[in-house]
């Protein structure tokens, strides 16, 4: 979602009051938000928090 807006991690990162290491973390599954950024993130995306934290793994291509 973030790259389709062509936002950088940083850039993502400065928008939620976050690290990009923060981003990082999230996007790669080494760690899971706090429910407040959670919520803070599908705000940001205009997205329900279920379709972009739904506790399963993404589907293999």
């Amino acid at each position: 979602m973030r790259g389709e807006r062509g936002w950088s991690q940083a850039a993502l990162a400065d928008k939620l009051g976050v690290s990009r290491q923060s981003i990082n973390a999230i996007e790669t599954g080494r760690y899971d938000p706090s429910l407040p950024l959670a919520f803070r993130i599908a705000w940001l995306f205009e997205t329900p928090i279920e379709a972009i934290f739904d506790g399963r793994e993404p589907a293999e291509d």
